[in-house]
C-alpha cells in the first residue's frame, strides 16, 4: 500500500489517516481566549463526575435515598455521559462542533439549574441523566474543537496539555469544590455552581470559538442504536458488578449478566454495523491505526486505576483518617499541583523526544506511585504515607495524558475529529466504570474477610474495621498499579509514533 498525500502536500504513511489542512482558526481573534473557553467546558463536565460524591450524605438525607438508590446519584451520570459519548462525537462532526458544544453546555448547565431544585429522588436522578447528556455532547466537541482549531505543533500541542490537564485535576477540583460548597452553603450548590460559568461559557464561545460548519454525510442511525445501547449496558453493568461493602459479590447477579451478555452483544452487532455503514458513527479507519489503538487502550487503562483510586483513598481519608469533606479535597492539591507540571512539561518535551519516551516513563512512574500508595495504613501520617505516593503517581499522571491525546488525534482528518475524540472520551469513562468494578470488588472482599478473620481477636470493633479498610484499600491500589503497568505494556508493543506526526512537519 501506498503512502496518501494529504492536501498540506505531506505524505502520510498507509494506515493513518491525512490530516484535513482545513483546520479552522479564529480570525482575528487570538487563541488564548478560544483555549480558556474550552478549557472550561472540559473541567465543567469532568469535575461534576466527582463534586457531587462529597454531598451524598447530604442528599441522602434531604431526599430519603436508601443506600443502594443513593449510587445512582452518581451511576445516572457516569452512564449517560459513557454512553452517548459516540453518538455525541459524530454529531459535532455532523452539525458543525461549535453548535454542539454551545449546545451540550446549555444542556448541562440547565439541567444542573433542574437538579438543584430537585425535591424528590427521581427528579434529582433524571437530571443527573441530562447532565450526563449534556456532557457527551460537550466533551468530544470540546476535544475536536483543540483539533479543529489549534493548527499542529507546538500551538496544538499546548493546547492539549491544557486540555489534558483540565481532564485529570478535574476530579480533584470537583472534591474541593465540593467540600467546600457542601461544607459553607447547601449541597444543592454542588448542582447550582455550574450554572453562571456554563452560561458564561457558551456566550464566550459565540464570540471567541470559530464557525465550525457539519460536514455531508447521513446520520447511522443503526450504528447509533447498537453503539449507544452497548455503551449503555456495559456501564450499567459494570455500576452494579462490584463487591459490596459487606462482601457481597455482584458479578453473578442475573441483571449483571444481562446487561454484559447484551453489552457483547450490542457492541458486536455494532462493529458489523459500522463496517458494511457508508455513513459509519465510527469510521473503522480511524481505528487502522496501531498508534491510536494503542493510545485508546492506554487511556482506558489510565482511567481504571484513576478513578478507582480516587474513589477509595477519598473514603479512606475520611473513614480511617476522620478528614472531613474541605481537608479530603485539599489534601488532594499537591497531586494536582504535579500533574499540572508535569503536563505543562510534557508540552515541551513531546516535539523534542516524541511521544513514546513520554508514555512509557509515566507508565512507569503511575505504577510506581500507585504501588507506593499501597503501602499506607491507618497508622500513616499524610506527611509520610501519602504525599510522597501521591506526587509520583500524579507526575506519572501528568505525563500520560497529553502524549495520549496528541497520538490519538495525530493526522486525524477534520471531518471525523469529533468521532475521534469521543473515542478517547469513552475510553476514559468506560475505563472508570471498570475501575469501580473491580478495585471495588478487590477491595471489599478484602474488608469483609480481614473483618470475618479478626471478629474473634478481642480488640475493639472500630480498630478492627479500620485496619479491615486500610487493608483493602491496599489491595486495591495494587491491583491500580498492576493496570498502568499494563498500559506500559500496550505502550511498548503498540506505540511507534514519529515526532514528525506530532510537530507539523
Amino acid at each position: 500500500m501506498s503512502a496518501r498525500i494529504d492536501s498540506g502536500g505531506r505524505a502520510t504513511p498507509p494506515g493513518q489517516l491525512a490530516v484535513n489542512s482545513s483546520t479552522i482558526r479564529p480570525r482575528g481573534r487570538r487563541l488564548g481566549p478560544a483555549l480558556a473557553v474550552i478549557a472550561t467546558a472540559q473541567l465543567m463536565v469532568v469535575l461534576d463526575a466527582t463534586i457531587v460524591n462529597v454531598a451524598l450524605p447530604h442528599i441522602q438525607r434531604a431526599l430519603g435515598f436508601s443506600g443502594t438508590g443513593l449510587e445512582w446519584v452518581v451511576n445516572a451520570y457516569a452512564l449517560a455521559f459513557g454512553g452517548l459519548l459516540l453518538l455525541g462525537g459524530r454529531a459535532g462532526d455532523l452539525l458543525g462542533r461549535r453548535n454542539m458544544f454551545i449546545a451540550g453546555i446549555i444542556v448541562f448547565s440547565a439541567a444542573s439549574l433542574a437538579g438543584g431544585f430537585a425535591t424528590t429522588q427521581a427528579w434529582l436522578l433524571t437530571a443527573r441523566v441530562v447532565q450526563g447528556v449534556g456532557a457527551a455532547i460537550t466533551a468530544p466537541a470540546a476535544l475536536s474543537l483543540v483539533t479543529t482549531t489549534f493548527p499542529e505543533g507546538p500551538p496544538r500541542n499546548r493546547a492539549m496539555g491544557v486540555f489534558a490537564a483540565m481532564s485529570v485535576t478535574g476530579g480533584v477540583v470537583g472534591l474541593i469544590a465540593g467540600g467546600l460548597l457542601t461544607t459553607y452553603a447547601t449541597w444543592r450548590w454542588v448542582l447550582f455552581v455550574n450554572v453562571p460559568i456554563g452560561i458564561a461559557t457558551a456566550l464566550a464561545a459565540l464570540r471567541v470559538l470559530p464557525e465550525t460548519p457539519g460536514q455531508r454525510g447521513r446520520f447511522d442511525l443503526p450504528g447509533a442504536i447498537t453503539g449507544t445501547g452497548g455503551l449503555v449496558a456495559l456501564v450499567y453493568g459494570l455500576s452494579n458488578a462490584a463487591t459490596s461493602p459487606d462482601g457481597v459479590s455482584h458479578w453473578g447477579d442475573a441483571k449483571v449478566v444481562a446487561s454484559l451478555a447484551a453489552a457483547a452483544v450490542l457492541l458486536g452487532l455494532f462493529v458489523l454495523t459500522e463496517m458494511r455503514s457508508k455513513n459509519p458513527l465510527l469510521p473503522p479507519r480511524l481505528l487502522a491505526s496501531r498508534d491510536r489503538w494503542g493510545a485508546n487502550l492506554i487511556m482506558l487503562c489510565v482511567g481504571t486505576a484513576l478513578f478507582g483510586v480516587f474513589f477509595f483513598l477519598t473514603l479512606f481519608m475520611q473513614a480511617v483518617w476522620g478528614y472531613s469533606a474541605v481537608r479530603t479535597g485539599v489534601a488532594y492539591l499537591p497531586m494536582m499541583a504535579a500533574i499540572m507540571a508535569m503536563s505543562g512539561a510534557s508540552v515541551q518535551l513531546v516535539p523534542r523526544i516524541g511521544a513514546r519516551p513520554l508514555l512509557l516513563a509515566g507508565s512507569v512512574t503511575a505504577a510506581g506511585g500507585m504501588f507506593w500508595l499501597s503501602r499506607i495504613s491507618e497508622h500513616s501520617h499524610y506527611a509520610d504515607g501519602l504525599l510522597g505516593p501521591m506526587m509520583v503517581a500524579g507526575a506519572g499522571l501528568g505525563m500520560l495524558f497529553m502524549p495520549l491525546s496528541v497520538t490519538a488525534l495525530s493526522r486525524v482528518q477534520a471531518s471525523v475529529a469529533g468521532a475521534a475524540s469521543s473515542l478517547i472520551n469513552a475510553g476514559q469513562q468506560v475505563g472508570g466504570s471498570i475501575g469501580l468494578a473491580v478495585l471495588g470488588t478487590v477491595a471489599w472482599t478484602t474488608v469483609a474477610n480481614g473483618i470475618r478473620s479478626q471478629a474473634a481477636t478481642g480488640r475493639p470493633s472500630a480498630a478492627i474495621y479500620q485496619h479491615a479498610l486500610a487493608t483493602g484499600f491496599s489491595r486495591g491500589f495494587e491491583v491500580a498499579a498492576a493496570i498502568l503497568l499494563l498500559g506500559l505494556l500496550v505502550a511498548i508493543a503498540a506505540i511507534r509514533v514519529r515526532r514528525a506526526d506530532l510537530d507539523g512537519t
